[in-house]
């Protein structure tokens, strides 16, 4: 079991959203936060002051899978996502040592679908 992770654009979210329903992967969590990468910001002018704003605004893709929609999860985001220009995002994924379907208590391969 592994845990995918996206930091993509916030347009990009229908796009990635569509790519993974017609990869049959349908169970995620997404979050709205702020951050910066290799963007490192861009600076605006606010009531006549200069703001620098460092921190962007992206979205967070979370989907716990078993080991054979990894790859499948992963091709899905980076279609859904990329644009080619600096700023389409990340993907991490991460060991799922255990996994808890608080329902039924299922646990494991199970318990993640």
């Amino acid at each position: 079991m592994k845990l995918v992770i996206a930091i993509i654009q916030p347009t990009k979210l229908p796009d990635v959203k569509e790519a993974l329903f017609s990869n049959n992967i349908r169970k995620m969590t997404v979050t709205n936060v702020i951050g910066c990468g290799q963007q490192a910001g861009y600076t605006e002018n606010y009531r006549g002051n200069v703001v620098e704003v460092n921190l962007l605004k992206k979205i967070r893709i979370e989907v716990a899978v078993n080991d054979e929609f990894v790859q499948p999860t992963v091709d899905a985001i980076t279609k859904g996502a990329r644009t080619g220009k600096i700023g389409d995002g990340k993907i991490f994924i991460l060991d799922l040592p255990r996994c808890i379907r608080i329902r039924t208590g299922e646990e494991g391969v199970e318990a993640v679908g």
